[in-house]
């Protein structure tokens, strides 16, 4: 099958088929569907949530046939500010103004940074390797930058290490080293394999440091590099590949 093909392997929901194919989110679809600019087979499509064939089905909007677009993976430098989503109820720039200049299909950020976190940010519309991304039993690595007040004790950094209790979760690092030091602070380079909501910053809390600034440097093999901020590239051949091999696809 061509690197570009999408794969299906079984019926989807209608809004599914929208996403996989790469054409808009779930929910946009949605709102295509209420819009009636949707057909299944030559007939108007009212249930989003309708099952579909996307190899046998016709699915046309607003009479042109869809199609599986190529797949596209980009690294974004995300700046301090944006909220990682497409649309926000509450009007706050987002990645995707970082993207509105170029000419892409429907792609998706794999997992977020928070508001005030930095650094890199992949989207694609590749479902299945977004998924297994995402997925914790992989326990893809994560490496971030973080900088935080005053100097850590060895003591602080092992309980980093081994972990700590935070609001009833276990909370801890692959591995944290200080990469930098400073008069009044220093940096730290903290690896994760799992990705809990505020994950770094809770976990600074709890050993009473204070997170100042916190960039993501690295997903598996996939560096940051010199991107510039707010600018984004598209992977190499390379890179996808290293990121499929970690993530168990062919």
């Amino acid at each position: 099958m061509p690197k570009d093909a999408v794969s299906h392997t079984k019926k989807v929901t209608l809004q599914r088929a929208f996403s996989k194919l790469g054409i808009s989110s779930r929910t946009q679809a949605e709102q295509l569907v209420k819009e009636g600019r949707v057909q299944i087979n030559g007939r108007l499509a009212t249930n989003p949530s309708v099952w579909v064939d996307i190899d046998s089905d016709r699915l046309t909007l607003d009479g042109k046939l869809l199609e599986g677009r190529h797949q596209v993976y980009l690294a974004l430098n995300k700046p301090r500010g944006l909220v990682t989503t497409r649309h926000d109820p509450e009007g706050r720039p987002t990645v995707f103004d970082c993207l509105r200049s170029v000419d892409l299909p429907f792609v998706a950020p794999v997992g977020r940074l928070d508001k005030a976190s930095e650094g890199l940010l992949l989207f694609t519309n590749d479902t299945v390797l977004a998924q297994r991304l995402l997925e914790p039993s992989l326990s893809i690595r994560k490496t971030y930058h973080v900088q935080v007040n005053g100097m850590p004790t060895e003591h602080a950094l092992r309980r980093l290490a081994n972990g700590v209790a935070c609001g009833g979760a276990h909370l801890a690092a692959k591995s944290v080293r200080v990469i930098r030091r400073g008069e009044k602070n220093c940096w730290l380079e903290v690896e994760l394999t799992e990705g809990k909501n505020r994950q770094i910053r809770r976990m600074m809390e709890e050993v009473d440091l204070l997170c100042l600034r916190l960039v993501r440097v690295a997903i598996h093999d996939l560096v940051l590099g010199d991107l510039p901020k707010g600018h984004h590239r598209h992977l190499t051949e390379f890179e996808i590949q290293s990121l499929r091999a970690g993530a168990g696809l062919p």
